[in-house]
């Protein structure tokens, strides 16, 4: 097994969320949608679509287009799109990271596949990260214990040896059980800190 890897969230992390609450209701003002019947609606599809058992054009035909909308979906996709947005400082010291250590980097992340590939090829993330443990493409989704298990299969990495570094204290909790030394990102500047700490404690 190879010594020491990171495993990293994308959205909160290197990116904004690809598509959270926020984007949901800048969509719903943008394009005078009905605010409770879509939110009843993806949370009953959300799911589905992030484990890879919806395509966008399943998830955006139950969700929005139900019924006859004056924008096609094409348009609401571009919106979906321009949502993501690089946490710049963050992303560009994994960039740095990477480049110093060239340590195995692991995305462990919810997000659907169409969002997934585009941001992944939007914002150069192959620069950083070695292997995609994405929801979207394996049907796993945190906080189920199975996507870190396959994160470190692929990996071929011991717990212990890993470095969890994640926007949300709960996922931080679920990864921490396993044996993963987590950091809650905060900033750029506290994270360098705790993940220089955490690589020294073998």
């Amino acid at each position: 097994m190879r010594d020491q890897a990171i495993f990293i969230d994308i959205g909160g992390v290197l990116l904004t969320n690809g598509w959270d609450r926020t984007g949901r209701g800048q969509a719903i003002e943008m394009f005078h949608l009905d605010k409770e019947e879509i939110d009843n609606r993806h949370a009953l599809t959300f799911d589905a679509y992030e484990t890879g058992k919806l395509t966008l054009d399943e998830y955006l035909k139950f969700v929005i287009f139900y019924q006859p909308r004056a924008f096609t979906p094409a348009v609401f996709k571009e919106f979906m799109f321009a949502q993501s947005k690089p946490l710049s400082p963050m992303l560009e010291y994994m960039k740095t990271f990477k480049q110093n250590f060239n340590m195995p980097v692991v995305a462990v992340s919810n997000e659907g596949r169409e969002l997934a590939d585009y941001r992944i090829k939007t914002f150069d993330l192959k620069e950083i990260i070695d292997i995609f443990v994405v929801s979207g493409y394996v049907q796993l989704r945190k906080p189920d214990k199975e996507i870190y298990r396959l994160a470190l299969d692929l990996a071929q990495v011991k717990p212990q040896n890993v470095v969890y570094i994640e926007d949300r204290q709960l996922l931080v909790d679920v990864g921490s059980s396993l044996g993963l030394k987590g950091i809650r990102h905060q900033d750029r500047d506290k994270t360098a800190e705790l993940l220089k700490e955490a690589l020294k404690r073998k």
